[in-house]
């Protein structure tokens, strides 16, 4: 098979982790991977596994990406993939104007991943015009049904996301040497029980729930340190300072620490006694939860979105009503007050997410 992947930019995030992992099965299985992005800090690793990036600035939400339609029916037409495959709105949209170009008997096949809960309109609609939609979760799968009712309920279907158990093993534990570095940065995490909220500085991940929570068990629990894994852009610096500012007036200095923006982010996972999940929007996935648990240690989370799917299959006593703030209290001081085991993760893997896409390519073709 030969499939091309498409979409905005390489540089960090889910949808771009996915697209390499996808990439990197096609080549090991002996398939054509090729990949249409604006580039990005990926592009050597995708080119070292043996997949082909062509650079294309399709990743703009401007009228002046229309002028890539052409250059992108160039490529298609040139490389005659048997599948594309998009991953995001701006490229969905130029690939739809593109085969039109193309005669029907030449078009290559289309497949579509829905990764977010996108603004409903018809911008986003676009990403449920495919011959098969791949949804990332089931909350996904019902976002669609609910909100694209035009989109066949045969054509969606649910293929979660995975991780490499390998990288993520149950028990792990940081090297002495990255905990000796760690103590030495940050002298305060030592002999704590450490809560750990990861993810980036934004209004959504649930950093004022952490605060209010803290505050609330410092007194009982004086070995309670929170720390937040996860870097501010420079447009949420103003948010940053903000929750600094709230948390030195609530006297909170010496309690929670931040952190910054990590490589070793299965380090900081494995080392917390709990992480916790409070985004005040649900998520599509949920995929630092499943790293925490990956390794065992317990996650605290919303019932609600992905995070909800995978604690509820993997360790349901972690999984509270969302915003129920003395749920979350009370399922926090559990935790402190007897450590809880988490199981060996068996499923959600980095392999079944591969094997499942590409059987989908397989089913496409025959049909």
């Amino acid at each position: 098979m030969k499939v091309m992947q498409l979409l905005p930019e390489l540089n960090s995030g889910g949808v771009e982790r996915g697209t390499l992992e996808i990439a990197r099965a096609l080549v090991q299985q002996g398939h054509t991977s090729l990949v249409v992005s604006n580039g990005g800090r990926l592009v050597p690793e995708l080119e070292a596994e043996g997949s082909t990036h062509i650079q294309l600035p399709i990743h703009k939400k401007a009228l002046s990406s229309l002028w890539q339609i052409r250059p992108l029916r160039k490529i298609i037409e040139q490389h005659q993939p048997d599948i594309v495959h998009v991953r995001s709105r701006v490229p969905a949209w130029l690939t739809h104007f593109a085969l039109k170009g193309i005669p029907a008997s030449r078009r290559p096949h289309l497949v579509s991943t829905v990764h977010g809960f996108y603004s409903v309109n018809r911008y986003s609609a676009i990403m449920t015009h495919a011959e098969k939609v791949i949804a990332v979760s089931d909350s996904v799968v019902e976002y669609i049904r609910q909100n694209y009712p035009q989109c066949p309920p045969q054509d969606i279907v649910r293929i979660y996301r995975g991780i490499d158990p390998k990288a993520f093993p149950h028990g792990y534990q940081p090297s002495a040497q990255w905990l000796n570095q760690t103590f030495k940065d940050f002298p305060e995490l030592e002999n704590k029980f450490l809560l750990c909220l990861p993810g980036r500085i934004t209004r959504l991940k649930g950093h004022e729930t952490l605060i209010a929570l803290v505050q609330q068990l410092q007194q009982q629990y004086p070995q309670l340190h929170a720390v937040v894994v996860g870097g501010a852009d420079p447009k949420k610096a103003a948010y940053l300072k903000e929750m600094q500012n709230s948390i030195q007036a609530k006297g909170l200095s010496e309690k929670i620490t931040f952190a910054g923006h990590r490589a070793d982010i299965r380090e900081w996972l494995a080392f917390s006694d709990a992480v916790l999940s409070l985004s005040n929007q649900a998520e599509t996935f949920g995929r630092t939860a499943l790293e925490a648990l990956s390794v065992g240690t317990p996650v605290i989370g919303w019932n609600r979105g992905g995070v909800a799917e995978i604690l509820s299959k993997i360790y349901p006593q972690g999984l509270i009503e969302a915003d129920d703030q003395a749920a979350l209290l009370n399922a926090v001081k559990k935790h402190i007050d007897a450590p809880q085991p988490v199981a060996p993760v068996t499923m959600f893997s980095l392999k079944d997410m591969c094997d499942q896409t590409l059987n989908l390519y397989r089913q496409v073709l025959e049909q």
